[in-house]
C-alpha cells in the first residue's frame, strides 16, 4: 500500500472513530441537558441548547482522539477488563477536566475575560456542579471504555458481529477466528 493510500486509509478511520465518539458523547450529553431543561422548564426558565451538546461532543471527541494517539491510559492490558477500563475512564476524566479549563480559559481570553472568571464558570460555576458534571462524564466514559477495552481483546471485527448480527449466524469457534 503507498503512501497516500495509506494516509487515506488512516484518515477514513480516524474520522469514522471520532464520529462514533462524538455521536455516543452528543446522545448521552443531549440526554443531560433535556433532563436539565425539563428541571428548568418546571421553574418556568426557558433552556433548551442543544446545539451546545453537539459542539461540546465533538470537542471532547478530539480531545479522546488526541489522547488515543498520545497513547494516555494504556497500562493494565494484562489484567481483568475493569482495570484498563477503570483506568482510562480516569485518565481519559482528567485529560477531559484539564483540556476542557484550557479551552475555557482561551475563549475567554478572546472574549475579554478574567482567568479565574473563565474557570469559574465551568459547568456552572459551583464545586458540585463540577463535581456532578465530572461524576457524570465518568459514568460515561465508563461504558465506552469498556467496550473499548474488550474490542482489544477479542477485535473490533468480532465485537460489531457480536452486537449487529443475529445469534444464530455467528459462533464461539468464528469469533476466535476473528
Amino acid at each position: 500500500m503507498g503512501i497516500v493510500a495509506q494516509s487515506k486509509a488512516t484518515a477514513i478511520a480516524e474520522l469514522r472513530e471520532f464520529a462514533i465518539i462524538a455521536g455516543y458523547l452528543y446522545v448521552c450529553f443531549a440526554a443531560i441537558i433535556y433532563l436539565k431543561a425539563a428541571i428548568l422548564q418546571a421553574q418556568n426558565v426557558a433552556y433548551a441548547p442543544l446545539g451546545l451538546a453537539a459542539i461540546k461532543a465533538a470537542i471532547c471527541a478530539k480531545f479522546m482522539l488526541v489522547g488515543r494517539a498520545f497513547h494516555i491510559g494504556e497500562r493494565f492490558k494484562a489484567h481483568p477488563l475493569i482495570w484498563p477500563t477503570l483506568h482510562k475512564s480516569f485518565t481519559f476524566l482528567a485529560l477531559l477536566i484539564i483540556l476542557t479549563v484550557i479551552e475555557e480559559i482561551v475563549v475567554g481570553t478572546i472574549h475579554g475575560r478574567k482567568i479565574l472568571d473563565s474557570v469559574g464558570a465551568i459547568a456552572g460555576g459551583t464545586f458540585h456542579q463540577m463535581a456532578a458534571t465530572s461524576l457524570i462524564l465518568l459514568l460515561i466514559l465508563i461504558p465506552y471504555f469498556a467496550f473499548r477495552s474488550l474490542a482489544d481483546v477479542i477485535g473490533e471485527r468480532a465485537l460489531v458481529r457480536l452486537y449487529f448480527e443475529r445469534r444464530g449466524e455467528i459462533n464461539h469457534r468464528e469469533i476466535e477466528h476473528l
